[in-house]
């Protein structure tokens, strides 16, 4: 199944408190249930004024209807081609 990037901007992400972080993810797994097995939270990164959640989904439109019920910013949905890490340099 296809991975994906989901970038979304978030005024003062990374000052959020872990209380406001559990809330957000308390309501994207409450979306995800509702959407079904097909699309599944990895992790999410939180920098700045931003997350950047990858998400495995059967396509572009499922990560950005699971963005549309939940009321989660979608600035950006990208593909993952493929993976790399130190391992490829071997």
């Amino acid at each position: 199944m296809p991975k994906f990037v989901i970038e979304r901007e978030v005024p003062g992400a990374g000052k959020l408190t872990p209380q406001e972080l559990q809330s957000l993810a308390r309501r994207s797994v409450g979306v995800l249930r509702q959407l079904g097995p097909d699309i599944q939270w990895i992790h999410s990164y939180v920098a700045g004024d931003s997350l950047y959640c990858v998400y495995v989904a059967p396509d572009e439109e499922m990560v950005r209807e699971h963005g549309r019920l939940g009321s989660f910013p979608v600035q950006r949905v990208t593909q993952v081609a493929t993976i790399i890490d130190p391992t490829t340099a071997e």
